[in-house]
């Protein structure tokens, strides 16, 4: 596995908040097509696909797409819980399932 060094590390952030703007501006514009809803989807997708172009030159796409993944969740559960649509213990037991497996494979 490939060791993600700080410039990497910090694009895949950004790759994962991208999709989670974007993921935001789309809960938004389930409730009604607005500007900040679409300005959110369109800058999130923009900000990730940006990040992601640069990361594929360094860092091979299996590797890339676990960890942008795996933060990507814990953004977006983070706002859902925010927004008082958490998960329920049985949920939260199946995405602590999901990590782990993310960890074994990613090693």
């Amino acid at each position: 596995m490939e060791i993600l060094d700080a410039r990497l590390g910090i694009l895949a952030l950004l790759a994962a908040m991208g999709y989670g703007v974007a993921t935001i501006g789309m809960k938004l514009a389930s409730d009604s097509w607005t500007v900040p809803a679409m300005g959110l989807i369109l800058l999130g997708f923009f900000a990730a696909t940006q990040a992601e172009i640069v990361l594929m030159r360094g860092v091979s796409l299996s590797v890339l797409y676990l960890v942008i993944i795996a933060v990507e969740t814990l953004i977006v559960l983070t706002y859902a819980f925010s927004i008082g649509e958490g998960l329920s213990a049985r949920e939260s037991l199946g995405g602590v399932l999901i990590f782990a497996g993310l960890a074994v494979v990613s090693h």
